[in-house]
């Protein structure tokens, strides 16, 4: 995987012209799988997933540390692209790249035994669940939990959507945090 290069030409053609970096970041004894989106430019230069605020958001809900959140034998990052997939002309990220997910996500769920999987964000959410909603997905966290836990993603671009449900940090987060708890 490390050495993956389907999307050279898909990224060379993004407004960065970057190479492919695949950040490969996970052990098959992980007990909590993480299914996030796509690395940021960030995480494409340390080849560490979630160095940005972000990632301080995200061990923020999840109560761990970053020595925890970064131990590959208890924590599985699995996003659903493994490389930064470049910005649009407008500067925005672009989505993670089909091929990815297609390539590579079976073969590494084979592998993976996860007691508990945090889905974050909408492409997460939609590859493992089904749901295009992550508005409705994140409500319905009830019915998937203790196993699954659908997240927004932790960008700061979703304060808004934070402020305008504080059910998420009141009532999942808590639940989350014990869980993952007694996981880790």
């Amino acid at each position: 995987m490390r050495s993956c290069r389907l999307c050279a030409d898909r990224f060379a053609a993004t407004a960065t012209a970057h190479a492919p970096r695949p950040v490969v970041w996970f052990g098959t004894g992980a007990r909590v799988l993480l299914a996030s989106q796509a690395p940021g430019m960030r995480v494409h230069h340390s080849g560490r997933p979630f160095t940005d605020a972000s990632g301080e958001r995200l061990r923020l809900w999840m109560g761990v540390d970053e020595a925890t959140f970064y131990d590959r034998s208890r924590i599985a990052i699995v996003p659903m692209a493994f490389c930064f997939p470049g910005y649009d002309a407008k500067g925005s990220d672009l989505p993670p790249p089909p091929v990815c997910a297609a390539t590579w996500r079976d073969r590494i769920m084979e592998e993976l035994r996860p007691e508990a999987t945090l889905l974050v964000g909408g492409h997460a959410i939609r590859w493992h669940l089904g749901l295009r909603d992550v508005t409705a997905a994140v409500a319905g966290w009830r019915d998937h939990a203790p196993r699954v836990w659908p997240l927004p993603h932790p960008s700061w671009r979703n304060t808004g959507w934070l402020k305008r449900n504080p059910w998420f940090e009141t009532d999942l987060l808590p639940a989350l945090r014990g869980t993952l708890s007694g996981l880790l």
